[in-house]
């Protein structure tokens, strides 16, 4: 499975929803929208500053998280964003394959 980080920021009605549901409720729903994409949640941490919440997910494919992605934003309550994570193996991987590419000028 592949891990991805999710940033959230919340509308002025998301922000109102987590006032009066609570933050553990937030944890809940994100878990079974995770689940429900064959994915699992690792952590959930609400924050204060440039994020509001930071969220780490294991989801199958890429498809399932823009599917989850999709339906996360077009909810209207928060503005979220999905980063791909790659492990250090997997940089070790991605360092040792060769490209074609060169730099403007070279």
């Amino acid at each position: 499975m592949a891990k991805y980080l999710v940033t959230v920021n919340y509308t002025a009605e998301g922000a109102k929803g987590v006032r009066k549901d609570g933050g553990t409720k937030r944890r809940k729903v994100a878990g079974k929208a995770v689940e429900s994409v064959g994915g699992k949640l690792e952590s959930f941490y609400f924050s204060f500053g440039a994020q509001d919440a930071l969220v780490i997910v294991d989801i199958p494919d890429n498809v399932s998280a823009a599917a989850l992605s999709l339906a996360i934003n077009a909810s209207g309550g928060v503005r979220a964003i999905t980063t791909p994570l790659l492990s250090a193996e997997d940089m070790d991987k991605a360092s040792g394959k060769k490209t074609a590419y060169k730099a403007p000028g070279a």
